[in-house]
């Protein structure tokens, strides 16, 4: 009898094997194999890299090749080594990195890698029109450049996807700078952010209800403190109302009520930003003479000017000043401060992109897709396609759409 049973089970395991098995599914390889360059940054103390070596990994295993300038993630703590294991290259000349098809900066092009940079090539960057110089974009439509601007990129939400994820960082890191030039160690007045219990907590007023405000909020309430927002715009201090989750005091500028505000506080915080130009200046230099002793201004909006009229840019190294026994700190580029973690966020929205170009066989191809790129696209194969810089600098302005249907 079991010998009856055991033909029987040899007999179905002989069938199984003739029935159709599950095979893995082979990883799909780029329709376009990508030639990527990361030079190291030149511009006075930007310490984040565009893309993690765990990117990098990522990219090479879809076929492109990466080349890194030596020593261009060291500032965010990425060894040549951790780049080079994930099948990165690393390369000690910068020309050589200007080879490549693509760059990647964090920074904007100077005149220096514009030299560099051979004709039709691609490069994102950062635009910081601010600073722009006519000659370096005149320069590069000479090169017939295509050029795509970090700032104006925008996600599937239609949101600004590097300017939310700096204005995230600002704004938390924001108030962790406050709370460090608040204790005695950096000269401020001894204060512990938020407090204890049986000593009253601090009082932040923060000017400017976005994406950097609202993050401010979010780091100042969960650290105890009192929090005053104000903004011109009633749909940002509701929005921010209804993000928070919970009831904080929240104020339209007026100045009589600032200056109020202000008076009383021990940290005051400038998040105002301009779509275009300077930033609002709405404290004047009386109302921060009127500050506590020693309470402390971080102005955010300083690289577009800044919020305070007692504002003056500093940098990393001479961060703060003191006017009117007010303890000011004005550096504009304060998500290098955490370099790291501003890198783990540029890498999280430049490496779909890049992959992205690769499956769709090129830029134009995800250019005509995405309107989101289109709109980051501010020299398109030599030719000006953001019309605010062609009328600043009064140059022919192309439309994208059809620039871009014209090369399909």
């Amino acid at each position: 009898m079991s010998r009856i049973l055991i033909s029987g089970f040899a007999e179905i395991a002989k069938q199984a094997m003739y029935q159709p098995q599950e095979a893995l599914e082979k990883i799909k390889k780029s329709s376009k194999n990508l030639f990527i360059g990361l030079p190291k940054e030149t511009s006075f103390q930007e310490k984040r890299i565009a893309l993690t070596p765990l990117s990098v990994a990522l990219l090479v295993n879809n076929g492109h090749q990466v080349v890194i300038e030596a020593g261009a993630g060291a500032a965010a703590n990425f060894t040549d080594n951790d780049y080079s294991e994930q099948g990165a290259q690393i390369i000690h000349d910068k020309k050589e990195i200007y080879k490549a098809d693509i760059i990647l900066k964090v920074a904007p092009p100077v005149k220096e890698d514009i030299e560099m940079m051979k004709p039709h090539q691609i490069i994102f960057s950062a635009l910081h029109t601010a600073t722009l110089k006519e000659e370096d974009i005149k320069s590069m439509m000479e090169k017939r450049i295509t050029a795509i601007a970090f700032e104006y990129l925008r996600d599937d939400g239609n949101v600004l996807s590097v300017v939310r994820a700096m204005s995230e960082i600002v704004g938390a890191t924001s108030v962790l700078i406050a709370a460090e030039y608040l204790s005695n160690v950096f000269g401020g007045k001894g204060l512990m952010l938020g407090g204890v219990t049986g000593v009253p907590p601090t009082e932040i007023v923060i000017i400017g209800a976005g994406t950097v405000g609202e993050y401010a909020v979010r780091t100042a309430l969960s650290l105890g403190a009192i929090v005053k927002v104000f903004d011109s715009s009633l749909y940002r201090l509701r929005r921010l109302q209804n993000n928070i989750g919970t009831h904080i005091y929240t104020s339209v500028l007026q100045p009589i009520v600032l200056e109020k505000a202000l008076r009383n506080c021990d940290v005051a915080i400038g998040a105002l930003r301009s779509v275009e130009g300077r930033s609002p200046c709405v404290v004047s230099e009386e109302m921060v003479s009127r500050m506590k002793p020693h309470s402390v201004v971080i102005d955010v909006s300083i690289d577009q000017g800044g919020c305070f009229e007692t504002s003056e840019v500093t940098n990393h190294n001479n961060p703060v000043f003191r006017k009117y026994d007010v303890l000011h700190y004005c550096v504009p580029n304060i998500a290098s401060r955490v370099s790291r973690t501003a890198t783990y966020a540029l890498t999280n929205i430049f490496t779909p992109i890049l992959i992205d170009i690769g499956e769709l066989g090129g830029l134009n191809n995800l250019i005509w897709q995405k309107q989101g790129i289109r709109n980051a696209v501010y020299i398109y194969q030599g030719a000006i396609t953001n019309k605010y810089l062609a009328e600043r600098f009064s140059l022919n302005y192309k439309d994208l759409n059809l620039l871009a249907i014209a090369n399909r």
